[in-house]
């Protein structure tokens, strides 16, 4: 076929896919086909003009009448075809054929065919696809018409079943009042208002008579509470009248108490104070409560000179007792306060917080008491005892105050020391430590490692402080089941004792301490006995030393080794001399002294150096100053043993040098240390021991 043939006027179709047939116009001379029966008989429709035919041809109509799966299989059937003579035409081209082989121009023509077809697949693809998704969508709105329906219906059956609970947990008024029982009901009512015979059997009318009854009964009540009401104004105003009466009075007696002041000091019966003193002592914690109780009891009954007073922020104690109110009710305002606060301000730091979290766990009770002891010279020991809330620990600060300058000894700085002067009352007490162990798991929450760094400013946990409140924390003990004011009371005689022994030695140790410091070794008259009438050897230096400079001394590592020097000691540098000798003497003297005897260990610096580790005389010198107490100590309370040990080792010293030369040669020894002392034996076994002891009245010296 040629290419005029190919280019003829085809005959045209108009397609309706949206609208109805007769609404398509044709124009004259064109003629529309259609496939043979692809349309209805009933949408065929035949227009004849000017000698032509026209068919209108509706793809939707044919659409219903094809089967998908059949499509589908002629797609496939067509797309081979077409792949087949794609390779005929190509096999043709290459054999030589021209563009205008018949051959050629038949597979295109087939080839054109079977692309109509393949096109009017996709239009109908395109069309079964938009119709199903019409109908999904046409039941998807079925479906949510539906599913609204439903959600109608179970609101509608939420809602009653509300109104059914409502009307089944209705309560009436009634129901609250507490009515008085059914047997009750029927003894005290009359019948009018019971009607037995009716109430018995319908639940109801009973329960109207039951109320009624009720009513009657608060009326009789509501006039018994009027007349009552009446009575209590009468009897108010008369109390008022009494009031009065009394309050006039009150300005009389304060009058009549500011006048008998003067007789209450007179007559040591402070009423007034004593009464202040009650009323405060509500407000202390109860450790300072029962040291307060048993102080006062022992001041009254065993010691006068023992004086017992409160201090402290009296109304911040008030604070701390007082019960909470209205912590409800103010809750919402004071965590608005709070919010206010904190988005005006920084948060705190990690470091702040904790430091608050310490600060709050050292805080000291308001409230604390100073107890005075004074002694017979005037001179007053002040204590003042203070209580740790979230410890639950007392401590203790102390404060000497005397009638004479105490600034005169330079050795005795440490002596008067507030942080060391009750160092040891007890053994072991040092109060560098809290004795609660449950604190040690405080401590660790909040950082602190020790307590001692805090006993400068919140004073020393002595144990014995803890007794004297009552506190108990050891059972290792007999008395772990005294608790209270009975553990308080076992332990408050001994323990003032000692404090006033304390403070009495102290004292003292200073004056002795401001003779020695002037080379004057101060004895007793009653202490004069003990020594002979002539000692030529003197003291001629007494300092004082630290810890650390008497560890490092040589000759006194005997004692360190042995742990007879302690680091709570007070230690001292004594020097002896005579002629070219030279006697050094360190001195540990123990906080309990007198009842300590203080410990000497010497070196002896003459014809070379020697101490009690090398010579043996040395050694026995120091046993007679440092075991021999009895002999030392004078009379009770020994308060003049250090002096008196001093002053033996000054007659030692010269029993020493005058016997020395003695021994070795015969002679009489040299003039400077000529022979003073009377000795029965200038020496005596194998180690040549020298006579150290004093015999009192005979003046001679001999062997122990």
């Amino acid at each position: 076929m040629s290419s005029d043939t190919v280019k003829k006027r085809k005959p045209k179709v108009i397609r309706n896919e949206g609208s109805t047939p007769e609404n398509k116009r044709v124009r004259e001379g064109d003629q529309v086909t259609c496939p043979a029966g692809s349309l209805p008989v009933e949408q065929r429709t035949l227009f004849a003009g000017k000698n032509q035919e026209v068919r209108v041809y509706n793809e939707e109509a044919e659409l219903e009448g094809r089967d998908a799966q059949l499509d589908y299989s002629l797609y496939k059937d067509t797309c081979a075809a077409l792949a087949t003579l794609m390779t005929e035409i190509q096999e043709l081209k290459a054999g030589g054929a021209k563009d205008g082989n018949v051959e050629i121009e038949e597979r295109r023509r087939q080839s054109s065919v079977h692309f109509i077809t393949l096109k009017k697949l996709n239009r109908l693809a395109h069309m079964r696809l938009k119709k199903g998704r019409d109908q999904t969508h046409e039941t998807k709105q079925r479906v949510d018409v539906l599913h609204l329906q439903l959600q109608n219906l179970l609101y509608e059956v939420m809602h009653l079943q509300k109104e059914i609970g409502k009307c089944l947990e209705f309560k009436s008024q009634h129901e609250e009042i507490e009515l008085v029982s059914e047997e009750e009901f029927f003894q005290e009512a009359p019948e009018e208002i019971s009607r037995p015979h009716v109430t018995r059997d319908d639940q109801h009318q009973l329960t109207l008579a039951r109320l009624d009854w009720e009513l009657e009964q608060r009326k009789r009540l509501a006039e018994q509470y009027k007349t009552s009401l009446t009575s209590k104004e009468k009897i108010q105003k008369a109390i008022e009248q009494k009031k009065e009466y009394l309050g006039s009075l009150q300005p009389g007696l304060q009058n009549i108490m500011q006048a008998s002041i003067p007789v209450q000091e007179y007559l040591s019966m402070p009423f007034e104070r004593m009464q202040k003193q009650a009323e405060v002592a509500r407000h202390l914690p109860p450790p300072l409560y029962v040291l307060l109780v048993q102080a006062s009891a022992y001041a009254q009954a065993c010691d006068k000179n023992l004086s017992v007073s409160i201090s402290g922020d009296v109304d911040e104690a008030k604070a701390l007792s007082r019960p909470p109110e209205d912590s409800q009710d103010d809750e919402s305002d004071s965590d608005a306060e709070e919010e206010q606060q904190n988005t005006k301000r920084r948060r705190g730091t990690v470091g702040v917080q904790l430091d608050d979290k310490r600060r709050e766990m050292i805080r000291r009770h308001p409230l604390s008491l100073c107890v005075d002891l004074k002694c017979k010279d005037n001179s007053i020991l002040h204590l003042y005892f203070y209580y740790l809330m979230n410890l639950n620990i007392l401590t203790v600060k102390s404060n000497v105050s005397t009638s004479v300058d105490l600034s005169g000894a330079i050795s005795a700085g440490d002596l008067m020391n507030p942080d060391s002067i009750l160092n040891c009352l007890y053994a072991r007490d040092h109060g560098r430590e809290t004795p609660n162990p449950a604190n040690r798991y405080q401590f660790d929450k909040v950082g602190i490692s020790t307590f001692g760094d805090y006993v400068s400013d919140l004073g020393h946990p002595y144990v014995w402080v803890q007794k004297l409140g009552g506190l108990q924390f050891s059972t290792d003990n007999v008395q772990a089941e005294l608790k209270g004011n009975a553990l308080s009371a076992s332990h408050m005689e001994r323990t003032m004792k000692l404090l006033r022994g304390r403070l009495q030695s102290r004292l003292a140790l200073h004056k002795q301490f401001s003779s020695l410091e002037h080379s004057i070794i101060p004895v007793a008259s009653e202490c004069q006995h003990l020594f002979p009438a002539k000692v030529v050897s003197g003291l001629t230096r007494w300092t004082m030393m630290s810890y650390q400079e008497f560890t490092e001394l040589g000759f006194v590592q005997h004692l360190m080794k042995a742990d007879l020097a302690l680091e709570t000691d007070l230690f001292f540098m004594a020097v002896l001399e005579r002629g070219t000798a030279r006697l050094l003497a360190a001195v540990a003297l123990n906080p309990g002294y007198p009842e300590v005897t203080p410990l000497f260990s010497l070196s002896l610096q003459w014809k070379g150096e020697g101490s009690g580790r090398t010579d043996d005389n040395l050694r026995a010198i120091e046993s007679e100053v440092n075991v021999f107490r009895g002999e030392l100590q004078g009379p009770r309370p020994g308060l003049q043993l250090l002096t008196n040990q001093i002053q033996r080792l000054c007659v030692c010293l010269d029993v020493y040098l005058e016997t020395e030369n003695q021994v070795c040669d015969g002679s009489e020894g040299p003039k400077e240390f000529p022979r003073e002392k009377m000795c029965l034996r200038t020496a005596r076994g194998p180690s040549r021991l020298k006579p150290f002891k004093y015999n009192h009245p005979q003046g001679f010296f001999s062997h122990r």
